[in-house]
């Protein structure tokens, strides 16, 4: 970690009403703290406020482990679903991955150099490919074939990531369909990414597809995993623009470079609680 202050970070949402933003800021007033990140949201259309607040401890009146029980009569006035985290808690996140690498390598560079908040000390495949990768890094890589018995597997990595006492898990291109009883274990705290041209050329070689169509433009898009195959909410996004010179492999070298882009983005907001999820849908306070 830096030598940044630590902070504390409240994700507000309820149903929008008056005195919402007064009530928050009279809390930290009142308590001496110093805001340094506000902002808000009103999604209209539904009638929901959202909110992220973050203030430094250092000063703050209210003793660390003393501030959920302070709030709780605010949030319970105004019927708030809230999160209260702290910036030097280091969330563990567990990479799965399948026989493409490059979000793995990405994920894995960019945790080595710190831009992502957290430990990663497991790595999970259905195939043994990547083990030197994962072992590289000093990470735990257990390789976990899928057989005919696809819920026993599941269950040896549940355990595994009951045992690592994992926070995220992060699909760097793992090729699997999750069970809804695998997915209900990890609420919000499971990241998928994938070609954004769904739901057009669904299933295998997706960019043959799309260069067959002579498609104009092609991206990514990160999201929660929720029962509904890839139907969660989206975290991020991002495009780029192809033309009739580029070649199959020109499309799958730019998706390839828009996906690790796009995860890195996506778990990064996830690690540092700049996201709120409400319905089928984020906001994200960047």
């Amino acid at each position: 970690m830096t030598d940044e202050p630590i902070t504390a970070t409240l994700l507000i949402s309820c149903r929008d009403q008056k005195g919402l933003v007064a009530a928050v800021s009279d809390f930290l007033y009142r308590n001496n703290g110093n805001i340094i990140h506000a902002d808000q949201h009103t999604d209209q259309e539904e009638g929901v406020f959202l909110q992220r607040v973050e203030w430094e401890l250092e000063g703050f009146d209210v003793a660390r482990e003393e501030i959920e029980a302070t709030f709780k009569p605010i949030a319970l006035r105004f019927g708030m679903e809230w999160a209260l985290h702290f910036s030097d808690y280091q969330p563990s996140v567990a990479l799965f991955v399948s026989k493409l690498p490059h979000c793995l390598y990405d994920l894995l560079g960019r945790w080595r150099m710190g831009e992502l908040r957290g430990t990663v000390p497991l790595v999970i495949s259905n195939h043994d490919d990547h083990r030197e990768i994962a072992e590289s890094y000093g990470i735990t890589f257990h390789s976990l074939p899928v057989t005919d018995n696809k819920a026993q597997q599941e269950n040896v990595a549940l355990k595994l990531l009951q045992e690592w006492d994992i926070d995220t898990v992060v699909l760097a291109r793992y090729m699997q369909i999750l069970s809804p009883e695998f997915v209900a274990r990890y609420p919000n705290r499971l990241i998928n990414i994938h070609h954004s041209f769904l739901p057009a050329f669904a299933g295998a070689r997706p960019y043959h597809q799309a260069h067959e169509r002579g498609v104009k433009i092609i991206g990514a898009t990160a999201h929660y995993v929720t029962p509904e195959l890839d139907q969660g909410p989206i975290i991020q996004q991002d495009v780029a623009g192809v033309s009739h010179r580029d070649s199959v492999n020109d499309l799958v070298r730019k998706g390839r470079d828009l996906e690790k882009i796009v995860l890195a983005r996506a778990v990064d907001l996830h690690l540092r609680n700049r996201i709120l999820v409400y319905g089928n849908k984020t906001v994200v306070f960047d």
